[in-house]
């Protein structure tokens, strides 16, 4: 019944879906629900102490606002043609990243929550022919948004791979001399007793996962950074940058600390289009 609903309104019209946004969404999830408000305040307290009041309060509100866009632009992506969707995020440097991909045999994205995450994940289209985008999930504990989300997902092309059985496609992917790009989410927090990389983000201690830094290195291919900007409503550009292109030459680390300086810059841009509400900084360094 979800994935039913969600397909018809998939198929109104964007602008629609945008006065959902500002009208119904930002009114309950900022005014009503409150949603997550004081943890959002202390990130962007912590994040920017030079700033003033005013200033976080409006980076906030404008955080909400995009936060909003957020959902109506996935539900409306569902029923999205590809060459629309193609249209709405430029992807700039993609044919030097498929040069190194095609003569790896693979390449790591790491990605973070910027812009419209969900729609910056669709590079399937703008690959090398032959190549397969994995499409790397969390599986939800709410099994009615879990295939939701995963029906959408799918949409976009590619092969989704639930995160535990990311490694395992990654060697079959290998042994079948299949090429592959693997897109990660690595802005989330870990937990502290598996986290080996601390680092100065934000003007805090900050744990960050080195996922993308292990594959790389693993199967010796590039990693690149997809710097995220909004253009405009609906407008996305996604920056291909490269992080490492030989990971085995690289220090323990390295590569993590080249993804999180470049997410800080990306912040530093267009601060309110991170996801702020997420309690990034709930654990300390044990």
């Amino acid at each position: 019944m979800l994935l039913y609903c969600t397909a018809l309104l998939s198929r109104l019209p964007l602008g629609v879906h945008y006065w959902l946004s500002d009208w119904i969404l930002f009114p309950l999830l900022y005014y009503v629900a409150r949603y997550r408000r004081k943890t959002v305040d202390k990130n962007l307290r912590n994040a920017f102490p030079e700033k003033s009041e005013q200033e976080r309060r409006q980076i906030a509100r404008a955080f909400y606002h995009n936060f909003c866009d957020v959902m109506v632009e996935t539900v409306y992506g569902y029923h999205c043609p590809a060459d629309e969707m193609k249209q709405r995020v430029e992807i700039i440097g993609m044919d030097e990243a498929n040069r190194l991909i095609d003569a790896a045999g693979g390449g790591i994205f790491m990605l973070a929550h910027m812009g419209n995450w969900e729609w910056q994940a669709s590079v399937q289209q703008w690959l090398s022919p032959g190549v397969t985008e994995l499409n790397v999930y969390r599986q939800l504990k709410n099994q009615r948004f879990d295939a939701l989300m995963l029906a959408i997902r799918a949409r976009r092309g590619g092969e989704c791979v639930e995160k535990k059985q990311l490694l395992r496609t990654m060697v079959q992917y290998r042994a079948q001399q299949r090429p592959f790009t693997v897109g990660l989410i690595c802005d989330q927090k870990p937990r502290p007793e598996v986290t080996r990389t601390w680092l100065t983000f934000l003007n805090q201690e900050t744990g960050f996962l080195d996922g993308g830094e292990v594959l790389a290195k693993k199967f010796n291919i590039p990693v690149f950074y997809g710097h995220m900007a909004r253009v405009s409503r609906g407008q996305y550009r996604s920056e291909v940058r490269l992080l490492s292109a030989a990971p085995l030459d690289t220090k323990e680390g390295e590569i993590t600390t080249a993804f999180a300086k470049a997410l800080e810059q990306n912040i530093g841009e267009q601060p309110h289009l991170w996801l702020w509400s997420h309690n990034r900084w709930k654990w300390k360094r044990q």
